[in-house]
């Protein structure tokens, strides 16, 4: 009975999903279509380029291996901004026709050897705690995609807001390497986690997200704070981002320096049990 439970939930969840990124790209679609049937006005392009330094804060569940001996439960930081970043790659486009708009933004960003300490072993079902960390390192590749449409409520001045639906996409390829002060024992008899080694594992996360993003303009000058706020689930459980932050534009040219926090919460066996990702990110905008 339990078992049948567990099913209908999994199955409803996916359901759920579905229905969300189904009405995301069909909102996406209906908003290129309406706009394209709108004469008189022209689109207009926006590109930004930007540098995001995010501090991770996390907690990894690995998997049992096939061969037995446990997975582990890990916690990843909170690291130092910059601390062992490797690499950085981020974009973000929107394009706009009347109220109409659809963007979208990339994020690639590569840590190694991220402080990190094993927290407790799953032995297929019952778990161990262990505080016996000696030297624990992860390394995080992951990349997040967000593509997304909707409509100006309030398009000018003083309160610039934008209401939109879309999805976001997120790939986590996440590998540790432990060295605990003693070899952890299961529960069952036979079952131990040796004392150094290391495992890896990846995973695909697609989640429908709904939202907020604009702009309260500071008088009658050129700056502005902007901000923006989504809400989402399928793959995960939950997922939120939020910015908020100081912006000078000027015609064809802007600038913008923000705090930027982006969240996600898993149950259950994935591997991203929880993830956050919060910094400082500085950009510039060019419009055409």
């Amino acid at each position: 009975m339990v078992e049948n439970r567990e099913k209908g939930t999994i199955t409803m969840k996916r359901a759920g999903f579905i229905t969300l990124m189904a009405l995301a790209v069909l909102a996406l679609c209906g908003t290129i279509a309406i706009a394209e049937q709108k004469g008189g006005s022209k689109w207009e392009f926006s590109i930004t380029p930007y540098l995001w330094l995010p501090n991770v804060d996390g907690t990894l569940k690995y998997s049992v291996p096939p061969s037995g001996g446990g997975g582990p439960e890990v916690r990843v930081g909170p690291n130092d901004y910059l601390e062992n970043l490797q690499a950085v790659a981020m974009i973000s486009g929107e394009a706009r026709k009347d109220r109409l708009w659809v963007f979208t933004d990339l994020v690639y960003l590569d840590f190694s050897d991220e402080e990190s300490s094993v927290q407790s072993i799953n032995f297929g079902g019952s778990l161990v705690g262990s505080s016996a960390n000696a030297s624990t390192k992860s390394s995080l590749r992951g990349m997040a995609w967000t593509l997304g449409a909707g409509y100006a409520v309030l398009p000018g001045r003083p309160v610039e807001l934008n209401a939109f639906g879309g999805l976001r996409y997120f790939g986590l390829e996440a590998s540790t390497d432990w060295q605990l002060g003693l070899t952890v024992t299961g529960p069952g008899g036979g079952q131990t986690f040796p004392r150094a080694g290391s495992i890896s594992e990846r995973e695909d996360l697609w989640d429908g997200i709904v939202g907020v993003k604009g702009r309260v303009w500071l008088g009658k000058s050129n700056w502005s704070i902007p901000y923006y706020l989504d809400v989402g689930t399928g793959s995960s459980s939950l997922t939120w981002q939020g910015l908020i932050g100081i912006a000078y534009s000027y015609k064809w040219f802007g600038a913008t320096l923000a705090y930027r926090h982006l969240y996600y919460d898993m149950k259950g066996d994935d591997l991203v049990q929880d993830m956050r990702f919060s910094g400082p990110a500085i950009g510039v905008s060019f419009r055409f």
